[in-house]
């Protein structure tokens, strides 16, 4: 999405651009497949930093003013509400900043001050400040909470929908995604994510850019202190005045043609599986009307790339049903529960095809039963099932170890090595699709557009 994005703000300026896509299907991680003739979401579980209609600041704003959207064109609906679930403690939420704090009032009595100040700082945070992303959030968040469990539990949601770093965050991260779920909110269109590719792609072409699928890098031509092209997988040769990759920051190092003469850039290690579950029934139905559970069954909260398969200690569910779609479009005609787990990617990719779909279903009944100690038990009510692995993540998204959030280290800058080759995406620094888009646009006001360079 921020090639897409970076795309389309090029096009708009009578830039010449071509898109290459390694898969057969556009999105990388928030991409979409279908089986047994249902759709299936491969990232989304919820669209950060919503704001409502009419409202002209934030990133969702930005978005629209940059590449010449309507509100209506993504049909975003905003969540019911949403919570933390620790053992014995929970945290409700929504898009509404009153409910988080008046939570924090009823299960940290004494917290409010300390939580105020928190909120105080985050208001003048700058995206790109460097200086922040040295900072420990655990650090930062002791110095400003004294209740541990708060942290453990105000950090859960914002690492597992943007962290790359094991145990610990930037707080440089922790900022914006605190921003993107807590202060901006959570919303998601009735039809997916296919909803949000579908405009981004036609207003792409429209524009005269050329989107090419199938079409994979395997290797970028450097000359000096510049890339000057790339060739294809297929032996095709492209020429560019300028590159911008959104394969990730070690992806990307590694297919320059002098990568020799750098300095090793560690890559992510945290990947994930997804268990789906079908219903023959609405979860409201069985009790379950929040949108997203995030939880954790220890007062610390566990995270780190899992020494088995996977970890279902701590995880994510989601149900797609549960948002405030327009009554006028109705619901999904089938219940979903979504379960996230920890994962180790290189104990999945090592698996033969038969041990493979044997340790899918084990672990598919793992994390449920798992699930189900903080949600009501769906169980019984589920006709069909699919899981995807860390393994899955990596055919999608290309990136080393299947990392969904890609390498701990950002280049907030987008800058490389090369004068003319630039980083857009999850490894610049946003993650999501809002902070995806806004990568695309950034990078490419910044660096792309300017005829200096």
């Amino acid at each position: 999405m921020s090639g897409l994005a970076a795309g389309i703000r090029l096009a708009h300026f009578d830039q010449r651009v071509c898109i290459l896509e390694r898969h057969y299907t556009i999105g990388g991680l928030n991409s979409f497949y279908r089986l047994r003739g249902r759709d299936y979401d491969v990232g989304l579980h919820a669209v950060t930093n919503f704001t409502a209609q009419g409202q002209r600041k934030g990133p969702l704003a930005r978005i629209l003013r940059q590449l010449r959207f309507r509100w209506e064109d993504f049909a975003l609906a905003p969540q019911f509400g949403s919570s933390i679930r620790f053992p014995g403690r929970e945290l409700r939420f929504s898009n509404d900043l009153e409910l988080l704090r008046s939570e924090i009032a009823r299960e940290f009595p004494g917290q409010q001050d300390g939580f105020e100040q928190l909120l105080r700082r985050l208001v003048d945070y700058d995206d790109l400040n460097e200086e922040a992303y040295q900072l420990s959030a655990r650090q930062v968040l002791a110095e400003t909470l004294s209740d541990p469990l708060l942290v453990e539990m105000l950090l859960c949601p914002l690492m597992w929908y943007g962290n790359a770093r094991e145990h610990d965050m930037d707080f440089g991260q922790f900022c914006i995604m605190f921003r993107s779920i807590f202060l901006e909110g959570l919303a998601r269109p009735l039809a997916g994510v296919r909803v949000i590719l579908k405009q981004l792609v036609r207003r792409f072409r429209a524009l005269g850019g050329e989107l090419k699928l199938r079409s994979g890098v395997e290797r970028i031509q450097v000359e000096g202190e510049r890339a000057v092209g790339v060739v294809l997988d297929n032996g095709q040769q492209l020429e560019a005045r300028k590159i911008l990759s959104s394969a990730g920051l070690v992806e990307t190092l590694r297919l320059c043609e002098d990568t020799s003469r750098l300095e090793r850039v560690p890559a992510g290690r945290l990947s994930f599986t997804e268990c789906v579950s079908i219903l023959d029934c609405q979860p409201a139905a069985l009790e379950f009307p929040q949108t997203i559970v995030f939880y954790n069954d220890s007062d610390r909260f566990h995270w780190q790339r899992p020494d088995e398969l996977c970890d279902v200690r701590t995880g994510v569910i989601c149900s797609p049903n549960n948002y405030l779609y327009d009554p006028a479009d109705g619901n999904l005609p089938e219940g979903v529960v979504r379960i996230t787990s920890l994962a180790n990617y290189d104990h999945w990719n090592t698996l033969q095809a038969e041990a493979y779909a044997l340790e899918k279903y084990r672990w598919y009944d793992r994390a449920v039963a798992s699930a189900v100690r903080f949600i009501p038990d769906f169980r019984q009510r589920v006709i069909d099932t699919d899981m995807f692995t860390p393994t899955t993540i990596r055919r999608f998204t290309w990136h080393d170890n299947g990392a969904v959030y890609g390498a701990p280290d950002k280049r907030l800058d987008g800058t490389t090595h090369l004068k003319n080759l630039f980083l857009c995406g999850t490894d610049q620094g946003f993650v999501g699709i809002i902070g995806a888009i806004v990568s695309g646009i950034s990078i490419a006001n910044r660096h792309l557009l300017r005829e200096e360079d």
